[in-house]
Parts: C-alpha cells; sequence; structure tokens
C-alpha cells in the first residue's frame, strides 16, 4: 500500500533481510513419519508465530526511529497531557501494571512539548503506559519531540496499528475524531487503510449511535462485516430503543465486550416465527393428516396408521393430479 510517509519511517523489512528457522518456532524436530495434517498444524502455529514476532519487531523499529538520536527522559506523569485525539476506549491494564511494577517500564513513550500549555508534554503514543505508571506512582520514562499535529497523529495511529492494539470500531472512533482536523490522506496514512476501508469506518459510526458503541464497548475480534450488520440491524423499526434496553440491563453489563456485542446483534435479528400445523379431519372425525402451509411450503403429513389406504391413494394418484394441473395452463 502506498501512502504519504509524514514520519519518513523505513520498513523493518527495506533496512535488513528477514531471517526464517529452519523449522516452525516453538515446535520439536517431528518424525519423518508424522501425519500430514500434524505437520500442517504445526507449521501454521510456527506461521502465526513468526508472523506476531514480526509485527512486534515493526512497532518496535517505528519507535526506535522516532526516537532515535533522542534521550529517554523520567517526567512526572502529572505533567504530561493525553493526545488531542482519543485513539481507544476505555479498558483493562491490570497486566500491564502487573508487568512494569516487577520489570520496569521497558518502553519509553512518545511525547511532544504541549502546543499551549507551557512545560508540559503531550503523548504521541504510550497511553496505556502512562496510565500504568501514574497507578504505581511512578515516574514515565519518555522521548521528547518536536511533532506536528499531523505527525503526532500518523505516529499514534501507525504505532497502535503495527501492535494490532485497537480494535476495529476503536479505529473507526479514531478516524471520526481525526476527520474533524485532518484530510483524508492524513488519516489513512495514520491507520494504513486504503480509501474504501475508511468509508467504512466512517459509515459504521455514523448509523450507529456513539452511546451504543459505548455500551458495547471495544469487542475485540468483532470486524467490519459484523459491524456493518448490526448498524443495518439498527435501522429497524424499534431496534435502537430495544438494544438500549439490553446494554443498560444487568446482564449485559456482566458479559464481556465481545460477548456483549454478540448478544444484542442476537436480540435483533428476525426470528423465523413457529407456525403450528393444522389437522384435517375426516367427516367421521378421523385424523387424516397434518397440513402445514407456510410462505415457502405446503406440508401434508398423512397418517398411516389411521388411513393407510388413503396414504397409498395420494401417493398413487400425485403424477396424475400433476399432469392435470399442467395441462390447465
Amino acid at each position: 500500500m502506498s501512502r504519504k510517509n509524514l514520519l519518513n519511517l523505513v520498513p523493518v523489512d527495506a533496512t535488513r533481510p528477514t531471517k526464517t528457522p529452519s523449522r516452525p518456532l516453538l515446535s520439536p524436530s517431528m518424525p519423518s513419519d508424522q501425519p500430514a495434517a500434524d505437520n500442517k498444524l504445526v507449521k501454521q502455529v510456527g506461521s502465526s508465530i513468526r508472523e506476531e514476532k514480526a509485527r512486534q519487531a515493526r512497532a518496535d523499529e517505528i519507535e526506535r526511529r522516532l526516537a532515535e538520536g533522542q534521550a529517554v527522559i523520567e517526567l512526572d506523569p502529572a505533567e504530561v497531557e493525553p493526545s488531542f485525539i482519543q485513539d481507544r476506549m476505555p479498558g483493562e491494564i491490570e497486566a500491564l501494571i502487573a508487568s512494569i511494577k516487577e520489570n520496569g517500564q521497558q518502553v519509553p513513550i512518545l511525547v511532544r512539548p504541549h502546543p499551549d500549555l507551557p512545560g508540559r508534554y503531550q503523548v504521541a503514543f504510550g497511553h496505556r503506559r502512562l496510565r500504568a505508571v501514574q497507578a504505581l506512582s511512578l515516574p514515565v520514562k519518555a522521548v521528547v519531540r518536536d511533532l506536528t499535529d499531523e505527525q503526532l497523529v500518523v505516529a499514534q495511529g501507525q504505532e497502535n496499528n503495527e501492535r494490532q492494539d485497537l480494535t476495529y470500531i476503536e479505529k473507526a472512533l479514531f478516524a471520526d475524531n481525526l476527520q474533524q482536523r485532518f484530510s483524508r490522506e492524513v488519516i489513512m496514512s495514520a491507520l494504513s487503510v486504503y480509501k474504501s476501508d475508511l468509508s467504512y469506518m466512517l459509515s459504521v459510526v455514523v448509523r450507529i449511535p456513539r452511546d451504543v458503541i459505548n455500551a458495547i464497548g471495544p469487542a475485540p475480534g468483532v470486524g467490519r462485516r459484523s459491524w456493518v450488520e448490526l448498524a443495518d440491524l439498527l435501522g429497524s423499526d424499534g431496534s435502537l430503543e430495544m438494544a438500549r434496553s439490553f446494554l443498560d440491563s444487568t446482564q449485559a453489563k456482566a458479559l464481556p465486550s465481545e460477548a456483549r456485542f454478540k448478544a444484542v446483534a442476537s436480540r435483533l435479528k428476525p426470528h423465523p416465527v413457529s407456525v403450528a400445523p393444522d389437522v384435517w379431519t375426516a367427516g367421521n372425525g378421523t385424523r387424516l393428516a397434518k397440513v402445514l402451509n407456510t410462505s415457502g411450503k405446503l406440508e401434508i403429513a398423512i397418517d398411516r396408521k389411521e388411513a393407510p389406504e388413503f396414504a397409498a391413494l395420494v401417493l398413487k394418484t400425485l403424477e396424475a393430479l400433476y399432469h392435470e394441473h399442467r395441462s390447465k395452463k
């Protein structure tokens, strides 16, 4: 994908060759008679691990190049303001807090001198790390670099994109926030998406009310197709009120975000109405058949125990009835 490189970053793959292991990572040597399916599974797992490690390396490379030639300093978190563009929904950071408590802050955040508040700083990326060190009452390790507004949002978006931190709806909200101040080209560079992808993102956040999105949460694992489908479902009469009512319930709030999305979508989907069959009874009271007549089909189920001869007659005369029907056309 060709994008204007506002930060003049060189992709990590362009600067050095990637060394491919002789066999999938974390997999033992397999005997020659190992079933082909098992070998395929091991290769898939190894490929997935290598891909994840490559993405992590690219994210680290972005941070390294942004901080290149700059000293890492310690700042008082109280002096650091968040970015002027929110890029994620509120989430848990307990695991990150535990990691920093045990190992320290391994990766500095990137900040710039605050353009409006002298003596203060503004985050380009590293918001979760900032929250974590604040919770631990620790200074935050940071690299200070002069960045324009465009450079800040592109750095913010690209770093999150490489780490796969943001879910689809968080990216869509980020794009919606960015479009208030920046061109489509800047937004596409920040999110590394094509114009059509960006259009879908912006459409979703326009069609789904913000309070519904916030009530659902980031919904990790839920992609574009599912969000577009939810937007379609919310267009039906009464669906929005039904969704809001469910999302406000104790049951919904107790669910993880992804499960909450699936639950509200399931409630909005139309369910087929069960139609009870009619019973066809002869004049003498004998129950001859059950008739199920719907918009899609006609079913006649004859009770062989009650009327075996009649069942045989119907089966025998079906072809004659059909030919009679055709002859009348």
